[in-house]
């Protein structure tokens, strides 16, 4: 069966997960997590988060899935030993390079490749599982042929993202916020990007009405579960670390559900019932997602960015106080309800029928509420549900969840009390003091049966209980709760199982790159290659279409940093993903790999990498101190690339405006006029920033030992300043 992983923002999220039937959970600390503006875990939390789960029998895994600089390593490193000794499960992590490191320091600390990882082929998953992971969690673009196709032909644990908000970029790859806000994606600070409001501008025109243009639906996979069960996939996972312990809890019940009924029945059984709630609760309408080849104008929801709620009726009539309005479904007085076309919501404090205050009106009522502006004749949405959140938290704080177990007491006269329970897994057996013959009233086996079946605040409860005892004895009541407390808490240190710590010297073998300084540019058209071919660049890197026009020695081919198929190449490449580091021996790797520190500049020298770009989103001192860092620990210099000049590909995505809107020389225009060019190749399109990124004093990256500087030319003609 595979397993089922629910999201945790915070300690009540978790206990609702777990209530609900997760197999395991997974949550971030204040440090390294690509939720930052989650409530996440203090390290005391964490520590009670995964005692109380691992008392569940529930896993848990700590998100450390950002991108980590320099200075950082030394207290990243030190948050992951704090990890490691309190018995976290697995840590998800995005940087390659501390993969290295954590693989090699804490060699049975499981690690998994977080999504953040862009591993999205086979090529990718091949190497994370050569570097020791236990686990990827899939790109949400990657198609259930090809996930069936990866779980076929490795053995590494496969992760998929079945329910929740999606990403338009492909995750690790959006340089969205980052360029707009500074705000990084890949620091765990995104600011939504892709939830703004843009148009679509084509030859000075507009071509859309709705504006969200890139706010994605949610994944929903509920009717299509069964499949991914089928094909092996391990761990099916809910995104949702920023939602409401009432979305965690009810998502996750749903999931389970569906799970359950197929294991037993090969059929899935949907609530739709409580699907309707959870919509209530939260969603942004649903998608099939990429993951079951959903139609691209079914990814997107351009209508509005957040949630949504269900139709519970039409307003039919109102002035500047009250809205009359004709119910579809229910509504209660607390409720959230919110006009679709006026974009005006409130809770509902007072409603009348018939001129009288009511507290609930049902389906086909005409109901009267106060308002405090004018509203047109529009469908109205509930977005929240009082009386349904209050039952959940009721169920979230009662906590009646138990772990069965079997027990036997033993109760002979002049022999030592003893009792044994088993949970299936663990089992503790408790010796008390003789037992003695009773001189008045003497104990019976029900005596013994209610005292130990009180069991209290803990999490257990007997389903069977085999008591063999002789007639005529006599226990004292608190030797029978002494050992019955003594049992289970010997139970629980069972439960609160322990890793064993092993640390050991990372090490790694390098060779030694020369110091250089070398020019290299990108090119995207012939007329460009014309007017620079005469000067001394080192590398020209050009696609596909370019590279087969030119005859030039110096010409590298750089390939996508979306890979779903390989071609057999036996050249120098610029590549933009793992796979295809994998895949290729003559290989130079983009920015797009996401390198901000001198552990993950040595992981790919080690690879076999000769040259590697470094991120757009370092400063000129964070690149400093990885040439230092890397030079101090391995003695030895990197040979590594700093693009200088051109306009960022802010985004890379498989959906696709220019088909949507049946357009071709597109741009994206945000709030503030900025216009982001698109372009879609081989089914990708790819949103570059609106202004070129010039960075200057370019003597001082060659000063503190980078060796390349690169040129990106995209759409620009004249280049005359450029040759200059």
């Amino acid at each position: 069966m595979p397993e089922l992983l629910s999201p945790a923002g915070d300690m009540e999220c978790l206990k609702a997960a777990i209530l609900a039937g997760c197999d395991a959970v997974y949550l971030g600390g204040k440090l390294f997590g690509a939720r930052a503006f989650s409530n996440n875990f203090s390290n005391e939390e964490l520590i009670e988060a995964i005692n109380y789960a691992h008392l569940y029998g529930v896993k848990v895994y700590v998100t450390i899935n950002t991108l980590i600089y320099e200075r950082e390593i030394n207290s990243f490193m030190e948050y992951v030993d704090f990890l490691y000794r309190n018995n976290v499960d697995a840590l998800i992590i995005q940087d390659i390079g501390m993969a290295s490191l954590i693989r090699k320091t804490y060699p049975n600390l499981e690690l998994h490749a977080s999504t953040q990882m862009h591993i999205h082929n086979i090529e990718g998953v091949k190497l994370v599982e050569k570097l020791g992971l236990k686990r990827a969690v899939l790109a949400r673009e990657t198609n259930i042929d090809t996930i069936k196709y990866i779980k076929e032909n490795t053995n590494i644990e496969l992760e998929i993202f079945i329910h929740g908000a999606l990403c338009v970029s492909y995750s690790g790859q959006c340089l969205m916020s980052s360029l707009i806000g500074n705000r990084s994606g890949n620091r765990g600070t995104c600011s939504g990007s892709c939830r703004q409001k843009y148009n679509l501008i084509e030859n000075n025109k507009k071509l859309n009405k709705e504006e969200y243009l890139l706010s994605t639906k949610d994944l929903n996979s509920l009717e299509n579960i069964g499949q991914l069960i089928e094909i092996g996939v391990d761990s099916l996972k809910i995104e949702g670390r920023m939602k409401s312990k009432e979305y965690v809890y009810m998502v996750t019940k749903l999931y389970r559900k569906a799970i359950d009924s197929y294991i037993k029945n090969k059929k899935i059984d949907i609530d739709y019932k409580d699907l309707k709630y959870l919509k209530t609760i939260f969603n942004r309408r649903y998608t099939k997602g990429f993951l079951f080849n959903a139609e691209n104008n079914d990814i997107t929801n351009s209508y509005r960015p957040n949630h949504l709620g269900i139709e519970i009726g039409k307003v039919i009539g109102s002035d500047s106080n009250f809205a009359k309005i004709l119910l579809t479904d229910e509504l209660n007085i607390n409720d959230g309800i919110r006009f679709v076309d006026n974009d005006y919501g409130l809770i509902v404090t007072s409603m009348f029928k018939n001129k009288s205050r009511i507290k609930t009106a049902k389906k086909g009522d005409i109901i009267t509420i106060p308002i405090k502006e004018k509203i047109k004749n529009t469908l109205v949405l509930k977005t929240t549900d009082y009386n349904l959140n209050k039952k959940i938290d009721k169920i979230i704080s009662e906590n009646n969840k138990k772990i069965n177990i079997k027990g036997k007491i033993i109760a002979k006269l002049n022999k030592n009390l003893t009792l044994q329970i088993s949970d299936g897994k663990n089992e503790v057996i408790e010796v008390g003091n003789k037992v003695l013959k009773a001189i008045n009233r003497p104990m019976t086996k029900d005596d013994v049966n209610e005292r130990l079946n009180k069991l209290g605040n803990t999490i257990y409860k007997f389903e069977n209980l085999n008591i063999e005892m002789d007639d005529n004895v006599f226990i004292p009541i608190k030797e029978l709760n002494d050992i019955k407390n003594n049992a289970i808490s010997k139970l629980n240190e069972k439960r609160l199982y322990k890793y064993e710590y092993i640390r050991q010297e990372y090490s790694i073998n390098l060779k030694n790159y020369k110091k250089e300084k070398n020019y290299n540019i990108y090119l995207s058209t012939l007329k460009q290659y014309e007017k620079i071919k005469s000067l001394p660049f080192t590398h020209i890197y050009v696609e596909k279409e370019l590279y087969k026009l030119i005859n030039d020695d110096r010409k590298v081919l750089k390939l996508e940093r979306v890979m779903n198929e390989y071609d057999e190449l036996d050249k120098l490449l610029l590549v933009g993903e793992l796979g295809s580091v994998n895949k290729y021996k003559n290989v130079m790797t983009d920015w797009s790999l996401n390198v901000t520190n001198s552990y993950s500049v040595a992981l790919l020298h080690s690879l076999g990498v000769k040259q590697i770009t470094l991120s757009y989103e370092l400063t000129f001192n964070q690149i400093k101190q990885i040439i230092e860092g890397y030079k101090t620990r391995y003695n030895k210099h990197p040979n590594l690339e700093v693009i200088v000049y051109g306009k960022e590909e802010a985004m890379i995505s498989k959906f696709n405006l220019n088909k949507l809107y049946n357009a071709n020389n597109s741009y994206l225009e945000d709030r503030f006029k900025n216009r982001y060019k698109i372009v879609v190749k081989n089914d990708l399109m790819k949103i570059y920033n609106y202004k070129p990124r010039k960075l200057e004093n370019i003597e001082e990256y060659f000063k503190i030992g980078i060796n390349n500087i690169r040129y990106n030319l995209l759409d620009e003609e004249n280049i005359d300043f450029f040759i200059k």
